[in-house]
């Protein structure tokens, strides 16, 4: 077993720093991509007709396989943490907007109604009414986006040891040490799993009206299909 952590020194990193690293490159990109799909859903509320070119731009950028970005960024931003992470940003639109719209959209309008009978302005009202009510749907979207930029980070290797754990599989090839590969491939699912676990008990805290068991299957069903695996 000794061998299962002992990581060879050109990887620069021990294996609680891969995960340091690798825990940086997946959830920073999920928190840009929210903090870019709040407005964006906004705006496609206000705007109905926005939502399908919306919809249609962030499907087309998830298209796009993450080996192209690189070749694209690497001029501009090298061989970083950055290269990985615009990509990653980028495809979770495609699971964070839809999931906000319709969460945003399943507000009664009796409640839309009585927030703007309050005097609530629309971006007051995003805020403070409709978002809180659609928290299920967006941690359900959070969970998908999540669990798939986690396991994107391990292409990073491809340009230069910038895949964190996934560096570890281009490690055991090279050494012929499958041991590296099967800590790779664990530890990401581990990772992977207690961060699902994290949001659940975050939506628990933040829905604190809804029973114990999940509500948002559906949304979170849907969601899957568009996050399987690239």
């Amino acid at each position: 077993m000794s061998g299962f952590f002992d990581i060879p020194s050109d990887l620069q990193h021990s294996w609680a720093g891969l995960i340091g690293l690798h825990l940086r490159e997946a959830l920073l990109p999920v928190a840009a991509g929210l903090l870019l799909a709040l407005p964006l859903a906004l705006l496609c509320g206000r705007f109905r007709w926005l939502y399908p070119p919306v919809l249609g731009v962030t499907t087309v950028l998830y298209a796009v396989p993450s080996l192209a970005f690189f070749v694209v960024l690497i001029d501009y931003t090298g061989q970083t943490e950055l290269t990985v992470m615009i990509p990653l940003a980028l495809y979770s639109l495609v699971v964070l907007v839809p999931a906000i719209v319709d969460g945003v959209r399943s507000v009664p309008d009796e409640t839309l109604a009585a927030a703007t009978a309050m005097g609530f302005g629309p971006v007051r009202r995003y805020a403070q009414v409709q978002l809180p009510i659609a928290a299920p749907a967006i941690i359900a979207g959070l969970r998908v986006a999540t669990a798939s930029s986690i396991s994107l980070v391990s292409v990073g290797a491809l340009i230069g040891n910038q895949g964190a754990l996934g560096n570890l599989l281009a490690a055991a090839q090279k050494y012929d040490r499958p041991e590296l590969a099967m800590n790779a491939v664990l530890t990401t699912a581990a990772l992977a799993i207690l961060c699902d676990v994290a949001l659940v008990a975050l939506r628990r805290v933040l829905t604190p009206w809804m029973p114990g068991r999940e509500q948002a299957a559906p949304q979170r069903e849907e969601l899957l299909a568009k996050g399987a695996a690239r």
